[in-house]
Formats: structure tokens, C-alpha cells, sequence
């Protein structure tokens, strides 16, 4: 059964092809920033654990801080997120997000460093919450899928060109050197925002707000939003208790030389970056929501052989992990065209910010469980990963059923 479809608010901006192409490929740059602000962080890690002292815990901390500030502005951009044009807040959002990068790159210390990536988190989150509220508002249903896909493609670029480009500066000028840079670019898709990206207020109403919680409480008190939410926290579940830990595996139990790891992201990348546009064109064509259920059916297959496989040849392990970086990040796209039009147009903004609130906290929920599954035998091998596995795969059958419940504003064609 598929999910009804009722018509949304009137746009107040029709964008013409060529203004519709600028406006994705800024967005795509912008959410370029601060996804490889995000993923830098896990590839340095020998670099800064040996430039700052620290242990594994300490370094442990440092990541999740990123995804837990990102959680927490996230309840605090509901509050804010609508009563403001779309565009002035991405681009001051974007502004912070820069100060707080380049801090990061001149911290002193650790605990200086800690509060930088924190500061660094609650903007990034506010800015993931406010690209995909500004997909929702500028692109029609019919192209939002496809729209989905090419600013989902920011993180295939980060994974191909990105994270090795930021590894090479750290490795001839230390490890300040990738955030420095990141500063850097993005002053550069701030000035493009500015000229491209077209002004959004349709979502401003003359009516006040009751009180400030009052667009949060309109939103949890919709069924269809929740049920939204929940739908996003699987697939999110779904993939992370298995993605933080793919390069120990590779290293630890299937062999994979550690000079490798960087082909294998880059081979991924590459698929990725040509897969998330057919995917996005595909659902826009025969159904986000059949598109998503064939995807994500798909992803279970190498989701299984990657938590099972043990001692294989480079190659093999890169046709494992490729077809896993394609289908698993290829069930966003049209995940994440459901999901924004699941929202009450005058409400997305609200909504996306409390979305992005539920991934973080379902990304960490999923990264401690399946470091309670997994352990390091006496050979340093991971055990327990085949369990964590089956963990995926459930919450992922879950998400695959759900999904048919969410009700979409959007009109077909």
C-alpha cells in the first residue's frame, strides 16, 4: 500500500532550470564543509593521538563530540528554525561553522580542541537540518529525490577527493593543516551562497507562536511526523552499528594492508558519486518509496558478507565494501526525499532540526551497542562483528515495512 499523497503550501519562489542547478550544486558544496569536517577526524587519529598525548578513550571522546553537539542543536534549532528566512540562517550558521573549524585547527590544547569540534557540531548539525529543509522547500516533489541526490553527493566527493587531499596536508604540515583548509573552502561556498542561493520565506507566517516550544510541540504532537522520525532513526541505526568499525576489521581480520584502506575509499567514493544521481533519478521516476524498499533489500546482502567474510584478497574485499557504500548510502536518497516531505510545510524546518537531533542520537546509540557486541581477542582480531550484523539487518527489515506509513506532502509528476 502505498503512502496517500495530499497537495503542499504554493512555493513563493519557482526556480528556472539554471537557478535550480546553481542552488543544488551551492548546497552540495556548502554540505561538502561540513561533511568532511566530520569525517577529517577519524583518519587523523594516529596523528593526533601522537601530536596531543592522548589514549584511544580521549580520542574516543573527541568524535563523539561532534555527533552529540550536532543532537543538542538540533532540539535547540526547533525552537528558532522556522522563524527565520532560510537563507540568512544557513549562511550565519555556515559563518560560525567556519570560526569554529579554523579553532579547531589553533587549538592549544586538548581540551581546547574539544570545545572547537563541540562548537563545530552544534553549527554543522544546524546546517544538515536546514539543506535538506531548503531541498524541501525549493524543489518540487517531483525532482526531490533526484535534488537529493546530487547534494547527497558531497559525501562520495569527500570520500574521493576530500579526506585524501586533508591527509596529505596533515601528513607535510601537521594535523592543524585539514581544518585550516576546511576554514579556508568554506569562505569560498560562503561567497558563492550569497550570490546563488535565492531567498526563502514562504514558510513565515504573520501568526504568532504561543510560546517558543510551540512549533517543537506541533510537530511531536503529529503522528505522521513521528512516525517520520522513527522511520529516520532505523536507517541511520541500521548502517552505523556496522560503518565505525569497517577499517579495524579490514586491518584486523580480513588482512587488508593498512597503506590500502585509502583505495578502498576512494574506489567507494567514486560509485558512490555516480550511483547517488541514478539512484535520485530513478526514485524520482518509479516511486521513493519502491525505489527505497528495492535499495535498501539490496544493501542487506553486502551488509551480511561484510560482518562475515574473513581472510579475502584486496580486491574482493573492495567489491564488498563498494557495493555496501553504494546501497547503504543509496537508501538515503529517497529515504530522505520521504522523510522532508513528510513534514507540514510550515513546520520542516522544526521537524528536519528535531530529524537531525534523532540521527545523531541514533548514530551513537548504534556505535555504543555494537561496541558491546565486539570485542579484541588476544590477536587483536574483532569478535562478535557477524552479531552486529544481524542487529543491521533487522532494524533495516523494520525500516524496509515502516515506511509504507508515512504519509507524504508532495503532488506526483
Amino acid at each position: 500500500m502505498s503512502p496517500t499523497l495530499v497537495s503542499a503550501a504554493p512555493m513563493s519562489t519557482e526556480l528556472s532550470p539554471r537557478a535550480e542547478r546553481f542552488f543544488l550544486l551551492t548546497l552540495a558544496g556548502i554540505q561538502f564543509s561540513h561533511v568532511l569536517d566530520f569525517m577529517i577526524m577519524m583518519p587523523l587519529g594516529p596523528i593526533l593521538m601522537a601530536a596531543l598525548g592522548i589514549g584511544t578513550h580521549e580520542f574516543g571522546l573527541l568524535v563523539a563530540s561532534y555527533s552529540f553537539s550536532a543532537a543538542v542543536s538540533g532540539v535547540l534549532a526547533a525552537t528558532f528554525v522556522d522563524l527565520f528566512e532560510r537563507k540568512r540562517l544557513l549562511l550565519v550558521s555556515f559563518v560560525l561553522f567556519a570560526l569554529a573549524t579554523l579553532a579547531c585547527g589553533l587549538a592549544p590544547s586538548y581540551p581546547v580542541l574539544m570545545l572547537a569540534r563541540g562548537l563545530a557540531g552544534v553549527f554543522g548539525g544546524i546546517m544538515g537540518a536546514l539543506i535538506h529543509t531548503m531541498l524541501g522547500d525549493a524543489i518540487p516533489f517531483s525532482r526531490r529525490a533526484r535534488a537529493s541526490g546530487i547534494v547527497s553527493s558531497a559525501f562520495s566527493v569527500s570520500t574521493i577527493a576530500g579526506v585524501p587531499l586533508s591527509l596529505w596536508l596533515a601528513n607535510h604540515l601537521g594535523w592543524r593543516a585539514p581544518f585550516i583548509f576546511i576554514a579556508v573552502l568554506s569562505v569560498i561556498f560562503l561567497a558563492v551562497g550569497l550570490r546563488f542561493l535565492p531567498e526563502l520565506r514562504h514558510h513565515l507566517s504573520e501568526e504568532k507562536r504561543a510560546h517558543l516550544l510551540s512549533a517543537t510541540f506541533s510537530v511531536l504532537g503529529d503522528a505522521n511526523h513521528l512516525r517520520a522520525l522513527l522511520f529516520s532513526a532505523l536507517i541511520i541505526f541500521s548502517g552505523f552499528t556496522v560503518i565505525p568499525y569497517i577499517t579495524v576489521y579490514a586491518v584486523n581480520n580480513v588482512g587488508i594492508a593498512q597503506q590500502d584502506i585509502p583505495l578502498v575509499y576512494l574506489v567507494g567514493g567514486f560509485a558512490t558519486f555516480i550511483s547517488a544521481r541514478l539512484i535520485g533519478r530513478w526514485a524520482d521516476k518509479h516511486g521513493k518509496v519502491e525505489v527505497y524498499r528495492l535499495v535498501a533489500g539490496l544493501a542487506m546482502v553486502p551488509l551480511l558478507v561484510l560482518t562475515h567474510v574473513g581472510a579475502v584478497p584486496l580486491w574482493v574485499w573492495v567489491m564488498c565494501t563498494t557495493s555496501f557504500f553504494v546501497l547503504i548510502s543509496g537508501r538515503m536518497i529517497p529515504a530522505m526525499a520521504i522523510i522532508a516531505s513528510a513534514a507540514q510545510p510550515k513546520l520542516r524546518g522544526t521537524f528536519l532540526s528535531l530529524n537531525g537531533t534523532v540521527q545523531s542520537l541514533a548514530m551513537g546509540l548504534a556505535t555504543t551497542l555494537a561496541g558491546y557486541l565486539t570485542s579484541l581477542d588476544a590477536g587483536g582480531r574483532i569478535v562478535g562483528y557477524p552479531q552486529v550484523g544481524y542487529v543491521a539487518v533487522a532494524a533495516n527489515l523494520v525500516a524496509i515495512w515502516f515506511v509504507a506509513r508515512i504519509v507524504m506532502h508532495g503532488r506526483q509528476g
